[in-house]
């Protein structure tokens, strides 16, 4: 089932550069987007919330070969350090790790030009029958 979302624009996922447990993904913050308008009036900032969207969306797109079919279980923890306007280019640099219990964990640092706008952990676990096969 997909998952309902606040950005009305994409998350485009940039090529792999190898092997490795990392992507990398942007968001461009259009003038459009629906949440601007009641976020803070006269005063457009793209939502935290969004944020985090953008870390799953990316997440869910660069999913490790060991975890396909994974699903997000829990938003472990948020930082926002910076904020995010119209026009801004969000880049999102996503590393993916092993959890001892079989989970996977997705640590998402987000960018703009000014510099960091956030951090996102993002827990995904695996059907009990690919928790088994893993």
């Amino acid at each position: 089932m997909p998952a309902a979302s606040p950005l009305r624009g994409t998350v485009e996922v940039l090529p792999a550069e190898g092997e490795s447990n990392a992507a990398a993904a942007h968001f461009t913050v259009a003038g459009t987007e629906t949440v601007l308008p009641g976020h803070y009036p006269g005063f457009p900032i793209f939502p935290g919330v969004c944020l985090v969207e953008c870390a799953r969306q990316g997440a869910q797109a660069t999913l490790p070969p060991g975890a396909k079919g994974a699903e997000l279980t829990a938003v472990e923890s948020t930082r926002f350090t910076g904020p995010v306007f119209p026009g801004d280019r969000v880049d999102i640099a996503l590393e993916w790790k092993r959890t001892p219990t079989g989970d996977w964990q997705c640590r998402a640092k987000l960018t703009t030009g000014r510099g960091p706008a956030a951090g996102v952990r993002l827990r995904y676990g695996l059907p009990a029958t690919g928790r088994a096969a893993a």
